[in-house]
């Protein structure tokens, strides 16, 4: 079965036959069109701008298929049971096969014949990925010393933070890479520079999903800057807080078997939110990103682990367990703040402030007359059901949205938003959740 992240769609002249797939969990992006006209015809993008003028319905190529026109269906090739059983894993902890397959993640995506970079927010799954990332460069570094060595490398990694001036993540960024003796890059930007970026952002993600847009701009204005720098790939983060349960809200999770359904869920959608980011915001630009984190073993080792070990309480901080099996004092990866700094969502991260000048900005935009208009037909699904946005801000994204794309683009997109019958507070923002240091 092929591994790593991939969309793809091969002709077979002598079959005349279409094959496309997209690789297990989503990460790069694929969309499958349809023409009511033109029924025989298949039309696969990684980009609704490239559809949507000849095809009048979309969708999401789901992560781990692959269609067959001899055919004409779509199948599952990627079925592990955590993703596919409904019984609760059972499986004992075990931190040293977190450890090791985490670091044998990072290592297959370090293969590469140009210079890379990490992208370090100062949070925990970064900055893990930076320490394991520095570990495997020194090493590499050794081995071209000696003649035999397998990567492009420069001689020291280099990693990369974005933030308001002063953000909490751009401090944490600073220290870790300090810690880890990385050649790092602080770019900062002004709230108006990401509001003056936010229409360019939804035309590149092809998403009105507040939260996603909250991160994806930071993000966007980043890769800018390091592909400049002749960068052209970088691992990145996503992935954690899905597979650990590490969003602040799942602090609210009633039992374990709970909590491991939300974790399926919310790994089965990363299509949607997450990955479309790391993907679209690098992409723009022409940098890749890999993500160790969904790494088929990796996800199998803590997938299949019993969730009870991964339940936030009290006593445990959000993935608890990743943070034990990378706390080792003899030989520490982090500092030990940075290991148990608790979560920040990366839209808070960059700056409180940047959340709070989107929301002030949508009130301006969007009066209270306009919020309260019947809502208008191009939000009404095909189904007949009405995707009436709840707040201004997310008005605001679909406004800008609908500039840039028809109708039948609007299927494609899901809003994140945390799991409502939890009792929790629905703005995507961790500090909406009564569990954060700084909580609104």
């Amino acid at each position: 079965m092929l591994d790593g992240m991939f969309s793809f769609v091969l002709y077979d002249e002598y079959q005349d036959r279409i094959l496309a797939a997209r690789d297990p969990i989503g990460i790069t992006t694929l969309y499958q069109g349809f023409n009511s006209k033109a029924q025989e015809t298949c039309y696969f993008a990684s980009e609704l701008k490239c559809l949507h003028p000849i095809c009048d319905k979309l969708i999401q190529f789901p992560p781990g298929h692959y269609f067959d026109s001899l055919t004409n269906e779509t199948k599952p090739y990627f079925q592990p049971t955590w993703l596919t059983s409904s019984e609760v894993p059972s499986r004992e902890l075990d931190l040293k096969a977190i450890r090791d397959t985490l670091e044998d993640a990072v290592t297959k995506r370090l293969m590469s014949e140009v210079p890379y970079g990490v992208l370090l927010s100062g949070g925990l799954d970064s900055s893990l990925i930076a320490a394991i990332a520095a570990r495997k460069t020194a090493i590499e570094q050794q081995k071209q010393a000696h003649g035999d060595a397998t990567l492009a490398t420069w001689p020291q990694l280099h990693s990369f933070s974005v933030g308001l001036p002063g953000s909490p993540d751009l401090i944490a960024a600073k220290e870790v890479a300090q810690f880890l003796k990385t050649i790092h890059h602080e770019h900062t930007f002004t709230l108006q520079e990401g509001l003056d970026a936010l229409s360019d952002v939804i035309f590149h993600l092809e998403t009105f999903d507040v939260t996603t847009i909250r991160a994806s701009t930071p993000m966007y204005l980043l890769s800018r800057k390091i592909k400049a720098q002749g960068v052209k790939m970088v691992l990145s983060g996503e992935g954690s807080d899905e597979i650990f349960g590490g969003y602040l809200y799942f602090a609210s999770a009633p039992n374990a078997a709970d909590f491991h359904r939300e974790c399926v869920g919310r790994v089965k959608n990363l299509h949607l939110a997450d990955n479309l980011r790391a993907n679209k915001s690098t992409m723009a630009w022409g940098l890749e990103a890999r993500i160790p984190f969904l790494d088929k073993k990796f996800l199998e080792v803590v997938m299949n682990t019993d969730p009870k070990y991964k339940v936030i309480t009290k006593e445990r901080k959000e993935k608890y367990i990743l943070r034990e099996a990378f706390d080792t004092p003899e030989n520490p990866y982090l500092p030990h703040k940075i290991l148990w700094r608790q979560k920040e969502q990366f839209s808070d991260g960059v700056g409180y402030g940047w959340i709070d000048a989107l929301r002030d900005t949508a009130a301006a935009q969007i009066s209270d007359e306009e919020f309260s208009q019947p809502t208008p037909a191009q939000w009404v699904l095909a189904d007949g059901s009405e995707d009436r946005p709840q707040t201004k801000e997310a008005w605001w994204y679909r406004k800008m949205f609908d500039a840039h794309f028809p109708k039948q683009c609007a299927e494609t997109v899901q809003r994140w938003i945390p799991k409502a019958d939890w009792g929790c507070n629905s703005d995507p923002s961790g500090r909406a959740q009564a569990t954060h240091e700084a909580k609104y």
